[in-house]
């Protein structure tokens, strides 16, 4: 509903010339903006395709000034503080949209204590807070994290501040010897990377990583040349050649509810990526249900293993291929 919202905030407001709206989803309805030149950022690369393929102007990172910013409020309170702050640095008005499932009303809050809250919008279980001024030095981005022994992160990205245990269970079920061409699906920061690198035998490591901010970490904690990255939709990604290997822990989540319809897509392409002979290994929810997605597309699968409400798989000779680029 932020479409609605903006066009209520906005209303009886001077025509716009240039606006920048931060981490709009693909669908994203602008239209409330009218003839202004809009820019961008997004680092989720299905939703920065979507946007590019609409004609938009997508940057990772806001670049200029503007006479509106739009911030679509993310799930992550500090990285929402973060996109506040560079919003104010750019515009002298501000607009910050989310769900109260989202924390809208906890950021109105800390809004109204450090800058000057105008019009308040509520309307399909949202808000849109229009504000100008304000002192954000504290909120701004702080770039690379070390929350963690060993490892970078940043804002944004899944597990922040501590290894997710489906990825830890992950790691220490894989054989000691992996095949050669491997690829990390859905790789995050990069700690089941390093641990399929540990293994012998790994050659080649494709880490295939849809946001940005995670694909940035992952490069800081992989410094190995059998490493190659990229900023892809892991069910669209298309290897040089056929895998002998998927190694993945798949999102489950597209909003706050779970999907598992992801996850199924995710398996779908891993069977598409691999040769024949190619095995993928997953970790799950044990309630998702991804044992008839699995039945389709490889000769055989098997649990392997459960741990903390999660289950391992394994599963080999993948049924469907699609033609690999040349």
């Amino acid at each position: 509903m932020l479409s609605a919202r903006l066009l209520l905030i906005l209303d009886g407001s001077d025509p716009l010339t240039t606006v920048v709206v931060y981490r709009p989803h693909g669908d994203v309805d602008l239209s409330a903006l009218g003839e202004a030149k809009v820019q961008i950022v997004q680092g989720f690369k299905p939703d920065v395709d979507a946007l590019i393929a609409r004609g938009y102007d997508v940057k990772t990172e806001a670049e200029g000034r503007f006479d509106l910013a739009v911030v679509v409020v993310p799930r992550s309170k500090a990285e929402a503080h973060a996109l506040i702050a560079d919003a104010a640095s750019r515009a002298d008005r501000v607009i910050v949209d989310g769900q109260k499932t989202d924390g809208i009303d906890s950021l109105l809050k800390d809004l109204k204590k450090r800058a000057t809250v105008g019009q308040v919008v509520s309307k399909a279980h949202g808000k849109a807070v229009m504000f100008t001024g304000g002192e954000f030095a504290d909120w701004a981005d702080p770039g690379p994290l070390h929350l963690i022994e060993g490892f970078t992160t940043r804002l944004g990205v899944f597990s922040v501040d501590r290894i997710d245990k489906a990825s830890e269970a992950l790691a220490e079920a894989l054989p000691t010897k992996l095949p050669a061409r491997i690829a990390d699906l859905g790789a995050g920061w990069g700690y089941l990377s390093r641990a399929i690198l540990s293994r012998e035998g790994v050659k080649e490591l494709h880490v295939v990583e849809a946001e940005a901010a995670a694909l940035a970490s992952a490069r800081d904690n992989l410094d190995d040349p059998r490493v190659t990255f990229h900023w892809e939709d892991a069910t669209r990604f298309t290897p040089p050649a056929p895998l002998d290997a998927v190694i993945m822990n798949p999102p489950f989540h597209t909003s706050r509810a779970a999907d598992p319809a992801l996850g199924q897509a995710f398996i779908e392409a891993a069977s598409r990526m691999l040769a024949p002979h190619g095995e993928l290994w997953l970790v799950a929810n044990r309630q998702l249900p991804y044992e008839a997605t699995l039945a389709a597309c490889f000769s055989s699968h098997a649990e392997i293993g459960t741990t903390g409400g999660f289950k391992l798989l394994h599963a080999v000779k993948p049924l469907r291929k699609a033609p690999h680029k040349a």
